[in-house]
């Protein structure tokens, strides 16, 4: 959807987010008509960043609240510096670090009838799918298929990704799903 020219653009804006991160502490501020109309469209990303193959930090939005070239320069500063699991990041890793930028599709509700049926569904590598479940909810973004490329098992980690237990199912459990043009 997006060409090389959009995409690399981007890829420097999250780049440059995070180079102001660690100079001002603070994401790089976008000034939109810096940007054509097609990267200024309403658009949810990740900003996902990986040190040496291993996770770093994943940041990001599941709906579209903000200018897709706004919402990759808070969305790589959230990953770099915001994520809970990590520290924040220090400039001697900057050169060890892989980004990549997912641009979602909007999320639709899954209609399903049981856990089976749910399972049968699912296409591995091209949903990412968005569990939730009273005040639980936890989201998998199609990359993670990789890492866990049985639906089984996907769903299972996504349940604890959202504190649920692995065999948790019930009647009031929702699932959306969603495709991202992912690009590093």
């Amino acid at each position: 959807m997006y060409n090389e020219e959009q995409r690399s653009l981007l890829l420097k804006l999250a780049t440059d987010s995070i180079h102001n991160g660690l100079e001002y502490g603070k994401p790089l501020p976008v000034d939109l008509v810096d940007f054509d109309a097609e990267l200024r469209d309403q658009r949810a990303t990740f900003v996902t960043l990986h040190k040496q193959g291993q996770l770093r930090g994943c940041i990001g939005s599941l709906r579209a609240l903000r200018p897709l070239v706004e919402d990759v320069s808070e969305n790589a500063y959230a990953a770099a510096f915001r994520d809970p699991r990590f520290n924040p990041l220090e400039r001697s890793e900057l050169d060890q670090l892989e980004l990549s930028i997912s641009i979602l599709s909007p999320a639709t509700a899954m209609s399903f009838d049981s856990e089976q049926d749910l399972l049968d569904q699912l296409r591995p590598g091209v949903d990412g799918l968005i569990l939730k479940d009273g005040r639980r909810r936890g989201t998998f973004l199609p990359s993670v298929w990789e890492q866990l490329p049985e639906k089984q098992q996907f769903l299972q980690h996504l349940k604890l990704k959202a504190g649920l237990p692995i065999e948790y199912w019930s009647e009031s459990i929702e699932i959306s799903r969603y495709e991202t043009e992912s690009f590093s």
